[in-house]
C-alpha cells in the first residue's frame, strides 16, 4: 500500500490507489489485529496510469489545493469563471445533513440553520491548513505576491488560532465564527431576499485553521420538491439548474449526500451525479444520520457497496442532532461520540468511515484530481491569456501624442479603403462581394445585363415609323425614305440608355458608401474607440462622394448627348450592316413577287376546259417572272452597289412590279365618296384619326428598312455606352476619391482645435479595456502561480 491515504470500498471490495491505513490504526496492535481483514485490491480497479506515474511525495501533493485556492482568489477579483478549476461539489436534497457534514470538516458552527430552505446561494468554502506556530498570523492581502507562495506568510497579525475571510468584505477578518453565520445570513437576503428564493451568485468564505485539511467545497441548496412560503412555483428547476451548473465541470468532485433513514435507491443527490457523471469517476457518496436508523436495521450493506456501487466509494457519519446544537455541543465532541458509535454499530468499517476519514479522503481525491487536471488548466491559461492579450492590443494602448494618432488613424483609414477598392484588404468578405469586386460586377454584370434588356424597337409600331415617314418629308410626295425620319427614330431608341447609364452611376456610389462602413468595422478596429472621429471621417467621405456624384452624372449624359448630337451613318459597322441588309430585303422581294404574280394574271370569262387554261397560265407566269427577275436584277445591282459605297438609299428603290402591285392594292373601293356627303361639315385641321388597315408594300418594305437600321446603328451605340460609361465612373469618381481622400481626410479634420474633441474615447471602449487588461493581469498571475509549482515532484 502506498502511505498518504486511507482505503475506500466498491462494491466491498474495492480500494482506492494510493489508499493505507486509517490514523490511530496501529496504535494499539493486538486491537489491529483483531479486526477483518481487508480484501485485496482487484487489478481493474487500479488506475495504471497513476502506477506508472513515481510517487510524489506528501508536501509537493499538499501544495497543490493551496494553488487552487490561489487561482480561485484571482479569478474571483475580476468576477470571472472562464476557467474551471477542481473544486468538491456538496448535493443532496433539503434536510439531508450537507450542512452538518460541511461543519464536521471544519470542525466550528459557522453555517445558518433552521427549517425549511437554510443554504439559498452557493457557498465556496476553501479550508486552509495554517500550522498552530503560524495560526496567529491572519490573513493580508491577497494580491501580495508573498501571499501566493506562502498563504501562512501574511502581512497582518490576527489575535487568534482560527479565523474567516469573506471575498465581498475584503479584507476584513473574522475571528467569532457566530459573525460569520450572521454574515452569511445577511449576504444571502441582501442578494436573495427574505422570501425563500435563491440565486446563482456564489459567497466566497476562506477558514484558516489547524484542525482542518486543505479543501475547496462548494455547498449547493438543497433539492426541493414543493414551494414553501413565497418561494417561486418553480423553484425545484431553479435549484436543479443551479446544481447542474456546478456539477457539469468536469474538474469537480461530485459530493452526494443521502440519509442513511431513506432508501438509498431513491436518492435524488445519486440520480442527478449520474447525469452529468454517468461512468462514476468523479462521484463519492456520503450516509449521514447513521444513529436515526429504524431499530434493527444497519446500513452494512449500503457501506460496503452492496446496494448501489460507487467507484470513489460510500462513507459513513454521524451528524448532530438539534438538539445537541441547542445544548451546544462542540463538533470536537460529537466527532468523538461519532468514532464511538461506528466502533459499536460497525467495528470492522469504523476505521473507513467518520469525519476525519471523509475529511483525509477528500483532501487526497483532490490532490490526484488537481495533479490530473493541472496539464490541462495550465494549456487553457495560456491560450486565454494569449487571445486576451490579441484583445487588448486591438482596443489600443492610450492616448499620449493626439496630433500624430489622429494622423496615423486617418492615414490608415485612406489606406483601408483604397485597398478594399483595390482588393488587396487585410479582411477580405467570404460571405459576398464587396469593393473593388462589386464594382466590377456592377459594370459588367448589372449595367451590362440592363443595356442588353433593352430592346432596340421598343415604344416602336409600325404606325410611328410610317408617321415620322410622312412628317419627315412635308407636302412633297417621296420618292426614298427620307433620312431624316431614321435619325428622329433612332435618337428617341439611344435616349433610353441614359437611365440605365445613371442608375449604374448610382450603384457604384452607393458600393463607395458602404466601403466606408467595412472599412470601420473590419479593417481599422481602433476607430470604434473613437466615435466623434469615426463619424467625422464617415462625414467627410460622403460630402466628397457626393459632391463627385453631379460631376460623374454629367459626363454620363454627356456621353449619351453625344451620340445623339451626330449620327454616323458612315461607321464601319453600320455600312457592313446595311450591305448584309440589302441582300436580305432583295432576296425577301423576290420571294413575295414569285407569290402575287400569279394572282395577277386575269382570267378569261368564256367557260373553257380547265386543261386549255393551264397552258397559257404557266406561259404567263414564266414571262412575268422573268421580267420581274429583270428588273429586279438591276434594282438589286443597283442597291448593292450603292451600299458598297457607303449610302443605304440603293435599298429603298422600289421596282415597278411592286409599284404596280401597290398601286392595285392601294385602289380605293368604289363606295368610298371622293367628296363630302351633302349637309356635313369638314374640319381640314383635325387630325386624321389612324386606323388600322393593311399595308402596302411600299409600306411595308419601307418600316422593314427603317427597324432595321434603327437596330443595326442602335446595336453600334449600345456598345459605345456599355464601354465609356464604366471608364467614365472610375475616372470621375472612383479613381478621384481614391486619389484625394487622404488629402480630404487631413485638410479636413488634422486640425488642432480638433484634437481633443476627436480623440475622445467612448466609455464603452475604455470598459472593455480595462475588463480586457483586469483579466490578461489575472491570468498572468494564474500562470505565474502554476508554474512556482515544481512539475518534477507531481509527474
Amino acid at each position: 500500500m502506498v502511505p498518504g491515504g486511507g482505503a475506500v470500498r466498491e462494491a466491498g471490495a474495492q480500494r482506492l490507489p494510493g489508499a493505507g491505513p486509517c490514523a490511530g490504526a496501529g496504535a494499539d496492535g493486538g486491537r489491529r489485529r483483531g479486526r477483518l481483514r481487508e480484501p485485496p485490491v482487484p487489478v481493474a480497479s487500479i488506475d495504471r496510469r497513476r502506477l506508472a506515474r513515481p510517487v510524489p511525495s506528501p508536501a509537493a501533493m499538499e501544495a497543490l489545493i493551496p494553488v487552487i485556492n490561489k487561482l480561485q482568489d484571482v479569478f474571483n477579483t475580476v468576477g470571472a469563471d472562464i476557467i474551471q478549476l477542481p473544486q468538491i461539489v456538496v448535493v443532496g436534497t433539503q434536510s439531508s445533513g450537507k450542512s452538518s457534514v460541511l461543519e464536521s470538516l471544519v470542525g466550528r458552527d459557522l453555517l445558518p440553520r433552521g427549517t425549511g430552505v437554510v443554504t439559498r446561494r452557493p457557498l465556496i468554502l476553501q479550508l486552509v491548513h495554517v500550522s498552530p506556530e503560524d495560526g496567529r498570523k491572519g490573513a493580508g492581502d491577497e494580491n501580495d505576491p508573498a501571499t501566493w507562495k506562502n498563504p501562512r506568510h501574511l502581512a497582518k497579525e490576527v489575535d487568534a488560532a482560527e479565523w474567516g475571510k469573506f471575498l465581498h468584505t475584503k479584507n476584513k477578518i473574522y475571528t467569532d465564527f457566530d459573525e460569520i453565520r450572521q454574515e452569511i445570513e445577511n449576504e444571502t437576503e441582501r442578494i436573495s431576499g427574505n422570501n425563500k428564493g435563491i440565486s446563482p451568485e456564489p459567497i466566497h468564505l476562506k477558514i484558516f485553521s489547524s484542525n482542518v485539511v486543505n479543501l475547496t467545497l462548494v455547498d449547493l441548496p438543497g433539492m426541493t420538491k414543493v414551494p414553501v412560503g413565497d418561494q417561486p412555483k418553480d423553484i425545484e428547476l431553479q435549484i436543479r439548474e443551479l446544481i447542474l451548473q456546478f456539477i457539469s465541470n468536469p474538474n469537480s468532485i461530485i459530493l452526494a449526500v443521502t440519509a442513511a433513514n431513506t432508501d438509498m435507491a431513491t436518492s435524488e443527490a445519486l440520480k442527478i451525479a449520474r447525469e452529468v457523471d454517468p461512468d462514476g469517476r468523479r462521484t463519492l457518496a456520503v450516509i449521514t444520520k447513521l444513529d436515526l436508523m429504524d431499530a434493527g436495521t444497519d446500513a452494512m450493506d449500503v457501506l460496503m457497496g452492496r446496494v448501489i456501487p460507487v467507484k470513489l466509494g460510500i462513507i459513513g457519519v454521524v451528524n448532530r442532532s438539534q438538539l445537541d446544537i441547542n445544548n451546544k455541543k462542540s463538533v470536537a465532541d460529537s466527532i468523538r461520540d461519532e468514532y464511538g458509535f461506528l466502533q459499536k454499530k460497525y467495528p470492522s468499517l469504523a476505521n473507513r468511515n467518520g469525519t476525519k476519514y471523509l475529511a483525509r479522503t477528500l483532501n487526497r481525491l483532490l490532490m490526484h484530481h488537481i495533479r490530473d487536471c493541472l496539464p490541462e488548466l495550465k494549456t487553457r491559461i495560456n491560450v486565454l491569456a494569449a487571445q486576451y492579450q490579441s484583445l487588448l492590443n486591438s482596443y489600443g494602448e492610450p492616448v499620449e501624442d493626439k496630433s500624430a494618432t489622429l494622423l496615423q488613424l486617418i492615414t490608415k483609414f485612406a489606406t483601408e479603403y483604397c485597398n478594399t477598392i483595390e482588393g488587396t484588404a487585410k479582411y477580405i468578405e467570404t460571405s459576398e462581394l464587396c469593393g473593388g469586386a462589386r464594382i466590377c460586377y456592377i459594370f459588367h454584370e448589372t449595367f451590362g445585363r440592363t443595356l442588353e434588356s433593352v430592346d432596340p424597337l421598343g415604344g416602336l409600331n409600325t404606325i410611328d415609323i410610317l408617321t415620322a415617314i410622312r412628317n419627315a418629308t412635308g407636302p412633297r410626295p417621296a420618292l426614298f425614305v427620307p433620312e431624316v425620319s431614321f435619325e428622329l427614330l433612332v435618337k428617341r431608341q439611344i435616349k433610353r440608355l441614359e437611365e440605365p447609364s445613371l442608375r449604374c452611376v448610382e450603384l457604384v456610389h452607393e458600393e463607395m458608401q458602404r466601403i466606408i462602413q467595412h472599412c470601420s468595422n473590419y479593417s481599422t478596429q481602433e476607430l470604434l474607440r473613437f466615435p466623434k472621429l469615426h463619424d467625422a471621417i464617415v462625414e467627410v467621405v460622403t460630402c466628397l462622394l457626393r459632391r463627385r456624384l453631379p460631376v460623374t452624372n454629367e459626363m454620363v449624359h454627356n456621353l449619351v448627348a453625344i451620340e445623339l448630337a451626330y449620327i454616323n451613318t458612315k461607321h464601319p459597322d453600320f455600312a457592313d450592316a446595311c450591305g448584309l441588309m440589302n441582300n436580305n430585303i432583295e432576296e425577301q422581294r423576290r420571294n413575295r413577287l414569285a407569290r402575287e404574280l400569279p394572282s395577277a394574271v386575269p382570267r378569261d370569262k368564256s367557260t373553257k376546259a380547265p386543261g386549255a387554261l393551264a397552258p397559257a397560265s404557266q406561259e404567263t407566269v414564266s414571262a412575268a417572272s422573268a421580267e420581274a427577275d429583270g428588273k429586279t436584277s438591276s434594282v438589286g445591282s443597283d442597291a448593292s452597289q450603292e451600299s458598297a459605297t457607303g449610302s443605304w438609299r440603293g435599298m429603298l428603290k422600289p421596282s415597278k412590279a411592286e409599284e404596280a402591285s401597290a398601286e392595285e392594292k392601294s385602289k380605293p373601293p368604289a363606295a368610298l365618296p371622293a367628296s363630302p356627303q351633302k349637309g356635313h361639315a369638314v374640319n381640314l385641321l383635325d387630325v386624321p384619326v389612324p386606323v388600322a388597315r393593311k399595308l402596302s408594300a411600299r409600306e411595308q418594305r419601307d418600316c422593314e428598312v427603317i427597324e432595321r437600321l434603327i437596330k443595326s446603328y442602335f446595336l453600334i451605340v449600345r456598345k459605345n455606352i456599355q464601354d465609356s460609361v464604366p471608364k467614365a465612373v472610375m475616372h470621375f469618381l472612383v479613381n478621384h476619391v481614391k486619389d484625394t481622400l487622404q488629402s480630404e481626410l487631413v485638410g479636413q479634420l488634422y486640425k488642432s482645435l480638433l484634437l481633443d474633441d476627436l480623440l475622445t474615447e467612448s466609455e464603452d471602449m475604455a470598459q472593455r479595456r480595462k475588463e480586457a487588461a483586469d483579466m490578461l493581469k489575472a491570468l498572468q498571475r494564474a500562470s505565474q502561480i502554476i508554474a512556482e509549482i515544481r512539475e518534477t515532484h507531481l509527474w
